[in-house]
């Protein structure tokens, strides 16, 4: 009988990363989309795909140049009124595709989006797709040719599935395209940072904020804070970047060359201990202490009380939620809890907590959720799940899917965390 394919945290972890399986990877099978995986791979993405983060730019307009069939799944988007009068499409039909002859229109049709809006937006994003990747399009030449036409910046989103698995997949692309406009800036405060990484802020109760403003930060700009174009450009006065996300690494990296903004990069984590080793190495590298003992304590107690209330629980881990799956299941098994499957794609960023976790928990079963073999998966017993797959495996199961668009992050992510699980355990 045909099972999913799966191998053990102990399996992997004594492979290594450079000999994972083929299963594992997605460049080198059939990629299966179920209902668990279209939330984040398919044209039409929930959350935040391409199309909708590169509309993170104050007062901007998109104009989607593809075929139909993408034109259609973003379609949902432009119903929302939020996006209403912000997507514009130019459909490609087979001659397009054959020869080109749509790089031509695109100027045009930048002009006739903009004499129906109800004011000059403060820019366009040209958004292209497969195609595109396959022509060689020279997009940089492209934006050129609007502005020219229409006299407002155009910047290029990649909506490139081919490049997935490359340098600077889709995702990392866009959030160097949405900052490219900014321009160098006199810097006339020393204490201004940027949070560089989601499409959405933290939540205002993160002790992020407060920590910073402890030490003498005095503006913690985000591009999700953002109402207007001015604000927007306010983000070029940082004395530093921070990186919550390695996905804003390439815009950090774009802006420290552009603008002379250096950025401190850190990771979104869920075992205390590590937190608060990072708020650490974040104080030293800025030439302060960051006194996080209270925020520790509380995140201590909340994880005590859901231990001391739900007793040790198994969960499933799934990859569509808020969190590094591997870094989330470990935090779980060392907190004495049991982690029977994780859902996950596996890369150089997380097989070192898959190292670990392997040595706490081998058996612990790693699926990938783009396996065709996934047709074939058998529910595991679980008293509970994370992540919005593994709503998906696990139908009858109580759990969250922890991928609301506000960002946890640092102890404030674990406790809000926890006393999510509490309430959907009961």
């Amino acid at each position: 009988m045909t099972k999913a394919f799966y191998k053990t945290a102990k399996e992997l972890a004594e492979a290594g990363l450079m000999a994972l399986p083929g299963e594992l990877k997605s460049s080198e099978h059939l990629i299966y989309s179920s209902p668990a995986t279209l939330a984040f791979n398919s044209p039409g993405a929930k959350g935040f795909g391409v199309k909708r983060a590169g509309l993170a730019v104050p007062d901007s307009v998109m104009l989607l140049v593809s075929p139909g069939c993408c034109g259609r799944n973003t379609s949902l988007f432009r119903s929302t009124p939020e996006y209403r009068d912000r997507f514009f499409f130019q459909l490609l039909d087979d001659t397009d595709i054959v020869t080109g002859r749509h790089l031509t229109k695109i100027p045009q049709a930048a002009e006739e989006m903009l004499s129906v809006l109800p004011k000059k937006p403060s820019a366009i994003m040209i958004c292209i797709t497969c195609v595109d990747a396959l022509l060689g399009t020279d997009m940089e030449r492209v934006c050129r040719k609007v502005t020219e036409k229409t006299g407002i910046p155009a910047v290029a989103c990649y909506m490139y599935a081919l490049t997935r698995e490359k340098r600077l997949p889709p995702m990392a692309a866009v959030r160097t395209s949405v900052y490219s406009l900014l321009e160098k800036r006199e810097k006339r405060n020393s204490a201004d940072m940027n949070l560089l990484g989601y499409f959405t802020p933290l939540f205002d109760s993160s002790e992020l904020y407060p920590l910073m403003k402890s030490v003498g930060i005095k503006n913690i700009r985000e591009l999700s804070r953002c109402n207007n174009i001015d604000e927007y450009h306010e983000l070029s006065k940082a004395n530093f970047n921070l990186v919550l996300n390695p996905e804003a690494r390439a815009a950090a990296q774009d802006m420290q060359e552009r603008l002379g903004i250096p950025f401190i990069e850190l990771l979104r984590l869920y075992r205390t201990d590590k937190i608060r080793n990072q708020y650490r190495l974040l104080g030293q590298a800025i030439g302060v202490e960051l006194d996080d003992t209270e925020y520790f304590e509380n995140a201590r107690n909340v994880i005590d009380a859901f231990r001391e209330k739900h007793g040790k629980k198994s969960f499933a881990v799934g990859e569509i939620q808020n969190g590094d799956p591997i870094e989330m299941a470990l935090m779980l098994i060392e907190e004495g809890f049991e982690v029977k499957e994780i859902f996950a794609t596996i890369g150089e960023l997380n097989f070192r907590f898959l190292k670990r976790l392997a040595e706490l928990s081998p058996e612990t079963k790693v699926y990938s959720n783009l396996s065709p073999s996934m047709l074939h998966y058998e529910e595991e017993k679980v008293d509970c799940y994370i992540g919005a797959d593994s709503a998906y495996y696990h139908p009858d199961t109580p759990g969250i899917d922890w991928c609301d668009d506000e960002q946890p992050f640092g102890y404030d992510g674990v406790i809000k965390l926890f006393n999510r699980l509490s309430e959907k355990l009961g």
